[in-house]
């Protein structure tokens, strides 16, 4: 409401214009390199705009047990549950699912000679991690992700 009084004051009243603002404001993936490097740290940036891994067992995230929620670094973006985190013995934070499907993409990735899968967000676009089909039940799945993609929010 509050983004609409401002544009009605700056002229925009019509509804297809404001749809048109807010479309290129929420899509975080047309934002240039020069906003991702003003806006994350130096390591941030290597895995989450660059595609690179952090060291194993280096990163902030991979042995924390608090309960929270896991954001995209980048966006904020709600990603993982702590409820869904598991010890997988690899060194980067693991989850067995995301908190919605929607919020994270998948791409196929042939770099180092294998195939992949890789994790990017839904809405910004950025590098997370891997997804390999050895993780626990319920889905055999594991979310292999980068702590420098991550940002933790405890519970209250």
């Amino acid at each position: 409401m509050l983004l609409f009084l401002f544009l009605s004051t700056i002229g925009y009243h019509s509804a297809s214009k404001l749809d048109s603002i807010i479309l290129i404001i929420v899509n975080m993936k047309n934002k240039n390199e020069e906003y991702w490097k003003k806006r994350l740290s130096e390591v941030q940036y290597q895995v989450c705009r660059l595609g690179r891994t952090e060291t194993p067992f280096s990163g902030k995230y991979w042995d924390n047990h608090e309960t929270g929620m896991y954001h995209c670094i980048a966006c904020d973006k709600p990603l993982f549950s702590s409820e869904t985190k598991f010890e997988s013995g690899t060194g980067w934070p693991s989850f067995y699912k995301a908190v919605e499907k929607g919020n994270l993409e998948l791409v196929e990735d042939r770099n180092h000679g294998m195939v992949r899968t890789e994790v990017v967000c839904g809405k910004c676009g950025s590098h997370l991690g891997h997804l390999f089909e050895d993780g626990p039940k319920p889905t055999g799945q594991r979310y292999c992700i980068n702590s420098a993609a991550l940002n933790f929010e405890p519970k209250e």
